[in-house]
This record gives structure tokens, C-alpha cells and sequence, in this order.
């Protein structure tokens, strides 16, 4: 989505009901018995389909064979009662919420939206780029804010991580790169969602990465595709993205260092061809994989 979009769906989301009561109890949950019930799909990836026809979209998934989604934002004028509802019609269980940081009114909207998918996971998606990223002053002053975030949401029983896109990745503090340093001054208990595919566009080796944060990765983000950077990539205009296995990402041996993860979530930008095509070739894959 380009930015003035996504400041459409915020607001209205922003001005959304509060619903119903969270679960405290409710969290992701690790299924060694059926593997495949890791794998959750980013319901960014259907937005268009979603903005014509969103239960006919959300059934498609299901047949799939999807069981969990991760939320992001929904077209203008749809509710969290009305999105919350049509997962729930659907069979369609939220583990997961792209969410902006809990600030100002966002706090509300935070609280909100964990009620409304009774879902205690939420996480910063980490659009646009923030540039204090470029600079080490400027990457500590966004872990005080990553920080304040955390506690408040400590503070109402959920939990809140970060996902990166491929700025995170490069170094430009002179020292290392800064996800090395969010890791290294973040509280402990902030988890980080990796956008595999991101970390290859940055140059880096996306099972490598994994295994250096070890237990604070909680989810993946599953994508291929060509995988390079390109300047377009700053004005939300990725290449189109590929089946999972059909692109340059080495899927095998990011499974092999994700041990520690709770949820596969399979998210794809762009595709060139039917994205529920592309999907089931995802999960039909990532399943494979799995056994």
C-alpha cells in the first residue's frame, strides 16, 4: 500500500468500537503433532481481493488450508467488529496484529484491537522507514520509544515485538547494523517477527540472522522471490514475489535455524499471477517442509 493509503485505513481503524473482552489466557501455542498448524498467513497479501469480496476472500484461505492469520489493516470503512466477525464465520483465528506503536491515541486503538481477535500478540509492522535508523543516536532514541512500548503493553498482559523490512539490515551507524543493536539494548522480552525475505534484500543471511537472536524470534515473515534491492522498493513498489521454494530464498535452511519460532506466517507484497494460487503453492510447500 503506499503511505497515504495506509493513513486512510489507520484512521479508520483509529475511530473503530471497543469489543470484546480479551483472553488473557489466549497465546500462540508451538503443535509438534501437526506441523502444518504453524503456518498462518498475512492477510496483507489478499488486501485487494479482500476490498471486493472479503468473506468470499477469507473462505478462500480456509480452503487453503489456513487456519491462523496475522492482521494488518483493513479497507476504509471496515470495523474491527466487522473484520473480527468475518474471521470468526470463517474459521480463521488470529495469532498474531500488525499494529501501530502505542502512542497517543494508538494506545487505544492498541487495546482495541487485542480485544477485538482476542489475540494478546501485536506487533509494530515498521512502515515507513523511520530515519533515525541512520545513525546511532537516532536507533537508541527509537529503542527508548520500542521500550515505552513494550511496557505499556506489559502493562495491559500482552506482547509486543518489532518486524523489520531490509533498512534495519544495512549499515549506516558506522558500528553495526541496527537490529544488532536493537537486539543487544531492547527489554528481553520484546520479540522480533523476521521478514526473511527483507534480510536477503539487505545482503544478509536470513538463517544466520535467526540463529543470532535466537529465542527472541517468535515469528517469521515466509516469502521469496529475486530478493534485490532496487530504489522502487522505497515508494512500496517491490518486485512481484514467487511461490515459496521458487525464488532465491533458501527456504530449507531457514526451517533448520527456526527451531524456537511459534508461527510461519506466509506474506507475499506482490505477485504476478493469482495471489490464492501462489498461496496454496506456499502452504502446500512450507507443509511439505514441515513433515
Amino acid at each position: 500500500m503506499e503511505s497515504a493509503k495506509r493513513r486512510k485505513i489507520i484512521k479508520a481503524i483509529a475511530s473503530a468500537p471497543v469489543l470484546s473482552i480479551l483472553n488473557p489466557n489466549s497465546s500462540l501455542s508451538f503443535i509438534k503433532d501437526t506441523r502444518h498448524k504453524q503456518i498462518a498467513v498475512q492477510l496483507y497479501t489478499i488486501r485487494e481481493a479482500i476490498a471486493v469480496d472479503p468473506m468470499k476472500s477469507l473462505q478462500k484461505l480456509y480452503d487453503i488450508g489456513f487456519r491462523q492469520v496475522e492482521t494488518a489493516f483493513w479497507p476504509e470503512g471496515v470495523s474491527l467488529q466487522s473484520a473480527a466477525d468475518w474471521l470468526k464465520q470463517t474459521g480463521l483465528k488470529p495469532i498474531s496484529a500488525h499494529i501501530e506503536i502505542p502512542q497517543g491515541d494508538f494506545k487505544k486503538t492498541f487495546i482495541e484491537t487485542a480485544k477485538a481477535y482476542d489475540c494478546s500478540t501485536l506487533v509494530w509492522h515498521g512502515w515507513p522507514e523511520d530515519k533515525r535508523y541512520n545513525s546511532e543516536e537516532g536507533v537508541y532514541e527509537l529503542i527508548r520509544v520500542y521500550n515505552e512500548a513494550y511496557r505499556f503493553a506489559q502493562s495491559n498482559g500482552l506482547s509486543f515485538g518489532l518486524h523489520n523490512h531490509w533498512w534495519e539490515f544495512r549499515n549506516k551507524t558506522g558500528k553495526t547494523f541496527p537490529f544488532d543493536l536493537l537486539h543487544q539494548e531492547l527489554e528481553p522480552e520484546i520479540f522480533f517477527e523476521l521478514d526473511v525475505y527483507w534480510i536477503k534484500v539487505a545482503g544478509m543471511d536470513p538463517a544466520s540472522i535467526i540463529r543470532r537472536y535466537g529465542k527472541r524470534v517468535k515469528l517469521l515473515h515466509m516469502k521469496d522471490g529475486p530478493a534485490v534491492y532496487h530504489d522502487s522498493l522505497a515508494t512500496d513498489n517491490p518486485d512481484p514475489m514467487t511461490a515459496l521454494g521458487k525464488g532465491s530464498v533458501d527456504i530449507p535452511s531457514i526451517l533448520k535455524a527456526a527451531e524456537q519460532v511459534e508461527f510461519l506466517v506466509i506474506e507475499m507484497d506482490k505477485t504476478a499471477g493469482d495471489v490464492f494460487t501462489t498461496l496454496k503453492e506456499s502452504f502446500d510447500f512450507l507443509s511439505n517442509q514441515l513433515k
